[in-house]
C-alpha cells in the first residue's frame, strides 16, 4: 500500500513538471513569436547580398569529446545600404550546415532605420524557426503532461 501512494505522489510531480515545463517553453515560443511580429510590423526593407560566409563551431560549454565530432556552421555575412544611409555589414543569427544561402546570392534584408546593424534576413529560418522550436516543445510537453494527468485521475 505504501509503494502505491509514493507512485501515485511521483506520477503527479512527473506530470505537474511536464506540464510546468511545456508551459513555460509555449510562453518563450509565443513571446519571441511576438517579438517578430513586432520586428516585422516596423521594419524596412532592402535588397541585401550574401559576401561571406563565416564558419563557426558552436563553443556551447560541452566537453571536448562531444565537440571533436561536431561539424562547423555557416553564418551569411549580408551587406546592404539602408534608405538615405551607407552600406551596412551584419552577420545572421541563424546559421547551417550544409548553407542556406551561397555567396554572392541577393536576399531580403529587414532593418529598423534608427538602428540598420539590427538587421535579419527576411527568411523563414531567421524570422521563425526559434518560436516554432520552443513552441512545438513546449505544446508536445505540455500535452502529453495534460494527457498523463487526465488519463490517471481517480474515476468516480
Amino acid at each position: 500500500m505504501r509503494l502505491q501512494v509514493r507512485g501515485r505522489g511521483a506520477r503527479r510531480w512527473i506530470t505537474f513538471g511536464a506540464i510546468a515545463f511545456g508551459t513555460v517553453f509555449l510562453a518563450v515560443g509565443l513571446i519571441m513569436a511576438g517579438a517578430s511580429v513586432s520586428f516585422l510590423k516596423d521594419a524596412d526593407r532592402a535588397p541585401g547580398t550574401v559576401v561571406a560566409l563565416e564558419w563557426r563551431n558552436d563553443d556551447s560549454g560541452t566537453s571536448r569529446r562531444s565537440r571533436e565530432h561536431d561539424e562547423p556552421v555557416a553564418y551569411p555575412v549580408v551587406e546592404y545600404r539602408p534608405t538615405g544611409g551607407t552600406r551596412t555589414t551584419f552577420r545572421s543569427s541563424v546559421g547551417s550546415n550544409p548553407p542556406s544561402y551561397e555567396r554572392g546570392e541577393r536576399v531580403g534584408v529587414l532593418y529598423h532605420a534608427d538602428s540598420p546593424e539590427d538587421a535579419r534576413i527576411d527568411g523563414f529560418a531567421s524570422l521563425w524557426l526559434m518560436p516554432l522550436i520552443f513552441g512545438g516543445i513546449g505544446l508536445v510537453c505540455a500535452g502529453i503532461g495534460t494527457a498523463v494527468a487526465v488519463v490517471g485521475r481517480p474515476r468516480s
